[in-house]
């Protein structure tokens, strides 16, 4: 007897701890992008998100102001001033005037230049440069610092990404894509499965095995005749999966229930309506999970049957466009990433409590 508890706690300790790895690898990288998407775009070059909350150390370039600021003190040509200009939040560790040593000075001591010039760069920015001879040119001294700023989060990553980038416009063409998509074929799914289930008619068994026999058919062979029917009959994708599984949760409603209910005079429709709705409603909420998904995350489908221009682009197309022209803005990227999946997050943990019992549903008894 200890032996079987023992291992049925070892059991269970197992899927604990497989369940924790699980939601840890889908849940740090949701974490990762949203963190990104609220930094300041020059500390997501610096450092990873998961030193977000830490201040970063960066080493950068700046330039002194031309000659025609130089004014004349005991002798010497001096220039001063902040090489931070307006927003000097940053301490300066250490400065250099050669992309080679952009670190040879420590912050605040006097840097020998050579021909009587000399450079000090205090840690908050300010500086002192020297000369005994007038300086010249139109640019000024270009200086290399590595500085450390505070952690900045800011919300205008999202403020550009939804009224600069177009993504805001996508945004609501997905919604116009996904919510019809998902609707329309649960209504007409939910309608064939009652119908496969519990009314009889020539030709039921032989349908039944068309439609699961559907379910092998890759999407990609149907794009093109789903393009020739999308115009007149509007999108039909995942109704035989939605069939398949509807009728099976359907089919193993108590019998009685609809015997009494045509005892009483209530018309197939009516049954449907008020009995077999209601009852299905986990199976339903599922099923609408799993089309929302698809239809919002897809990208093929998308790409073959909407158009190209910024008024007609859902969001996957958008964010796949952002790839290509904006590789190297994270803070556009992570942005767009964290709009594409904050929908889909919600429609799941608004459902997720009937996701289980309606996949479950049905795979015990069925007609």
């Amino acid at each position: 007897m200890a032996v079987a508890t023992g291992k049925s706690f070892a059991s269970r300790f197992g899927v604990h701890i497989a369940v924790f790895i699980f939601v840890a690898i889908w849940t740090v990288p949701t974490l990762g992008i949203l963190v990104s998407s609220l930094r300041d775009k020059d500390q997501i070059i610096a450092s990873g998100w998961w030193n977000s909350f830490a201040s970063s150390t960066q080493t950068e370039a700046g330039r002194l102001p031309p000659a025609s600021a130089q004014v004349e003190k005991d002798g010497k040509f001096v220039l001063e001033g902040n090489i931070f200009g307006d927003d000097p939040a940053r301490d300066i560790s250490a400065f250099g005037v050669k992309s080679s040593a952009p670190t040879q000075y420590p912050a605040g001591t006097t840097a020998d230049l050579g021909d009587g010039e000399t450079l000090q760069l205090n840690a908050d920015g300010s500086f002192v440069m020297t000369s005994t001879k007038p300086f010249e040119g139109e640019r000024g001294q270009r200086v290399y610092y590595a500085s450390s700023a505070p952690p900045k989060f800011t919300t205008e990553n999202y403020n550009t990404v939804l009224f600069s980038e177009g993504i805001g416009r996508s945004f609501m063409n997905s919604l116009t894509v996904t919510i019809p998509a998902t609707v329309i074929p649960i209504l007409i799914a939910a309608f064939a499965a009652y119908a496969l289930a519990w009314m009889r008619f020539p030709g039921r068994a032989l349908l039944i095995a068309v439609i699961i026999g559907l379910l092998v058919v890759p999407l990609q062979m149907s794009l093109i005749p789903l393009l020739k029917l999308y115009n007149g009959v509007g999108s039909f994708f995942g109704v035989p999966f939605a069939i398949y599984l509807l009728r099976s949760y359907i089919a193993g409603l108590p019998r009685e229930i609809m015997e009494s209910a045509r005892i009483d005079g209530a018309s197939d429709f009516e049954i449907f309506v008020k009995i077999v709705l209601p009852l299905s409603f986990p199976v339903l909420a599922s099923f609408a999970i799993f089309q929302f998904l698809w239809v919002w995350n897809d990208l093929l489908v998308a790409m073959v049957f909407l158009g190209t221009e910024g008024d007609q682009i859902v969001l996957t197309a958008k964010l796949n466009a952002l790839l290509g022209s904006r590789g190297g803005d994270w803070e556009i990227l992570t942005t767009s990433a964290f709009i594409t999946i904050v929908v889909p997050l919600i429609v799941f943990f608004s459902l997720q409590r009937y996701f289980v019992r309606g996949l479950l549903a049905g795979s015990v008894k069925g007609g």
